[in-house]
């Protein structure tokens, strides 16, 4: 039961850390995005993010830091097997299916939904 709670209080920091930078910085949401995924690469490079994974599992590794969790891992990963050139596919192969859940399911909901201008 109690790790329920820190995946939640995890995810949720990473959440309220985001909010923040929206309410308090002229940072746009694209940038906010970026400075996220940058932050899960270089936080999984320097080794910590590993830890925070093992300690919080879906709490850290489900908001965007952990996507660039999953692009630095599936580099890693590919590098050890592949050598250098594992770089340049280990992280598309290690988020492949997230990529594509996401542009179908967007490209499905952009059908149900029909979106447009707001004016």
């Amino acid at each position: 039961m109690l790790d329920y709670l820190w995946v939640f209080l995890v995810g949720g920091a990473i959440c309220a850390i985001g909010q923040l930078l929206l309410d308090k910085t002229k940072l746009t949401p694209a940038r906010i995005l970026v400075l996220f995924v940058v932050c899960g690469v270089v936080l999984t490079a320097i080794g910590v993010y590993d830890e925070i994974v093992a300690f919080a599992g879906a709490g850290a590794t489900v908001p965007i830091v952990g996507f660039g969790y999953s692009l630095a891992k599936g580099v890693r990963e590919a590098v050890a097997a592949s050598g250098f050139l594992g770089a340049l596919g280990g992280g598309l192969r290690a988020t492949a299916v997230g990529v594509t859940a996401a542009v179908f399911l967007g490209y499905v909901i952009a059908l149900v939904a029909k979106p447009g201008d707001k004016s």
